[in-house]
């Protein structure tokens, strides 16, 4: 069991619990060596002793640790320590897509879009080495502040040209993501995530998954037979170009889809040009029905009302030749449909530029404007205005302006086209400061008001250290002195870890024998000087003789840190009590 402060292998130091998964658990943990917060996954102490689990865990970080990629979560380390296998990787503060599409609904086109070609770019890195996510979702993706985007757990990846450890029919990754070959028995390949990928592209523009179910069994089958449900319906006038990327990584054959997340991020980077916005719907090369005849199907039933027993059991779902048959004969129908329309749309493609330009209006330039100004002015011209609005930082736009729109000014579309806004926070970066020696809530509340994410840490003093530390006075800082920090920017403060500190020995309260005491406690000397500095013997057994001395001064400050093996010297009131046995600074009495 790993608690908190428990540290890994001597370094990281667990500060609290993060998420659970079906392998691992997640902790953020301190880095002591590095001095930096990262995110440590231990695996389940039940699968700890279980070969198979632990081979698949190690692989995991071996094929991670490989992946060097800003839009991939960096893994640190990896490691075994009493039994404990963990990972240690890049910790990441930001919120999965699921938590932003819950909060949000959808997304806009450009935001997706931004999204999409992020995500494709860090897999073109693990495509590149044949090394397949499996398990591409929402809840896979990390959304940062600044609006990077981080692919994490690549905890179920295969290398296809790796030892497979599972079997080849085993469902893995998420039934709503999950591509039709895998649903089917058949093994994973780069294309595979392809049609994860273009399933999230669907729920990121719409807020809907496009199959849903009563169980798994149910999900699993209708990415198996049914057609992608038409995206034109939730978004009438989305772009030819985006809904044919979402098709061509949606297809049922792997080989109608994109090769590899490369040419799906080729294809992305063009999507949003003005030439491509009414290009031609796309068609298949292949057949879309390409499963093995009598091949099986096996999932987990998710069905409620089956006992604990009857749940873990495998079922298995024949897909019979008439069932294949049927589904060419309705795709040869459906194909021929297609082809007239296509004969169609190209005998009128000439047309169609100048049918498309008249009924297009330029997007007025609001940069500068405020957002009121800026709304009546885009809706005086026919365009809709997103209730969404993207907050950036500019050192040329004041705070509440228009630093751009998407589309951009200047460019045409159809009346009625939704446009977003980018509002101007303004500049707000300030330069950092020291801030050791200085207390921690001052400065907190200081750099808080700035919109800056202030964490506070106890960091462990070391044992020869010296007491020159004080609670809640900061010691160190994770950005030092003359770095910029914005809205959102994250900074940790360090503050000694203190569990015995001087107390205020003047303040009336304490006496000569409560000092003697203390010092044995802690296991430092004490040295008793008189109002003019000379040396008083004093020791446990004479200390009762000078308790009715006033206690003048100390030279340990009031709250330092107490570390055994140093001295304290005690400045006592002599002139008018007490006994005069003194003698000279540094001589014997």
């Amino acid at each position: 069991m790993i608690a908190k402060g428990q540290k890994i292998s001597d370094r990281y130091q667990i500060i609290k619990s993060i998420g659970e998964g079906g392998m691992a658990n997640v902790f953020l943990a301190y880095d002591t060596i590095l001095e930096r917060n990262v995110a440590v996954k231990v695996l389940r102490g039940d699968l700890a002793n279980d070969e198979k689990f632990v081979r698949r865990f190690q692989r995991e970080a071996l094929q991670a640790s490989s992946l060097s990629h800003p839009n991939i979560v960096e893994v640190y380390d990896v490691g075994e320590d009493n039994g404990e296998y963990y990972i240690v990787m890049e910790y990441v503060e930001g919120k999965h897509l699921k938590n932003l599409l819950k909060k949000r609904g959808k997304l806009t086109i450009p935001e997706v879009i931004d999204i999409m070609l992020q995500v494709t770019s860090g897999l073109s890195i693990a495509h590149d080495s044949y090394i397949i996510h499996r398990d591409i979702k929402p809840q896979n993706i990390m959304i940062l502040d600044n609006g990077l985007v981080k692919l994490t757990d690549f905890g179920i990846a295969l290398a296809m040209n790796s030892t497979q450890l599972t079997q080849t029919n085993s469902v893995m990754g998420s039934v709503h993501y999950l591509p039709p070959e895998q649903a089917s028995g058949k093994g994973a390949t780069l294309q595979s995530d392809i049609y994860s990928l273009g399933i999230l592209m669907y729920e990121l523009l719409t807020g809907k998954l496009p199959f849903r179910g009563e169980n798994a069994v149910e999900i699993a089958l209708k990415h198996l037979k049914e057609t992608i449900p038409s995206i034109r319906k939730e978004i009438p006038d989305i772009p030819q170009s985006i809904e044919n990327i979402i098709l061509k990584a949606t297809a049922k054959n792997p080989k109608n889809r994109y090769a590899d997340a490369r040419e799906m991020h080729e294809d992305l980077k063009t999507c949003l040009d003005e030439s491509r916005k009414n290009e031609i719907k796309i068609s298949y090369k292949y057949p879309e029905v390409d499963l093995d005849d009598g091949k099986m199907l096996k999932i987990k039933n998710e069905k409620e009302n089956l006992t604990k027993k009857e749940s873990d059991e495998i079922i298995a779902k024949k897909i019979t030749k008439n069932d294949l048959h049927g589904q060419n004969k309705t795709l040869v129908i459906l194909i021929s449909i297609f082809t007239g329309i296509v004969v169609l749309i190209t005998t009128i493609v000439v047309l169609l530029p100048k049918i498309t330009n008249s009924a297009q209006i330029t997007i007025p330039d609001v940069t500068n404007m405020t957002v009121v100004k800026a709304i009546e002015t885009l809706q005086e011209e026919g365009f809709t205005v997103s209730s969404e609005q993207i907050e950036k930082s500019s050192t040329v736009v004041e705070e509440g302006k228009i630093i751009s729109t998407s589309p951009a000014g200047g460019t045409k579309h159809k009346k009625g086209y939704e446009v977003t806004l980018y509002v101007s926070t303004g500049n707000k970066s300030i330069e950092v400061e020291d801030y050791t020696g200085k207390n921690y809530l001052e400065v907190k509340g200081k750099l808080e008001a700035y919109g800056i994410n202030v964490f506070i840490e106890e960091k462990e003093i070391e044992a020869d250290a010296d007491d020159s530390y004080e609670k809640d006075i900061i010691m160190d800082q994770s950005i030092k002195k003359g770095e910029s920090l914005s809205k959102g920017d994250n900074i940790t403060l360090y503050i000694p870890d203190i569990k015995n500190v001087y107390p205020d020995f003047t303040d009336g309260t304490y006496i000569v024998s409560d000092i003697i005491a203390f010092a044995k406690e802690y296991k430092i000397s004490v040295k008793f000087i008189d109002s003019e500095g000379k040396t008083i013997s004093i020791n446990s057994e004479n200390a009762y003789e000078y308790d009715d001395y006033q206690i003048l001064n100390q030279n340990r400050k009031a709250g330092s840190v107490v570390t055994s093996g140093v001295s304290i010297i005690i400045k006592l009131d002599t002139s008018s009590t007490g006994s005069e046995n003194t003698c000279e600074e540094g001589g014997l009495c």
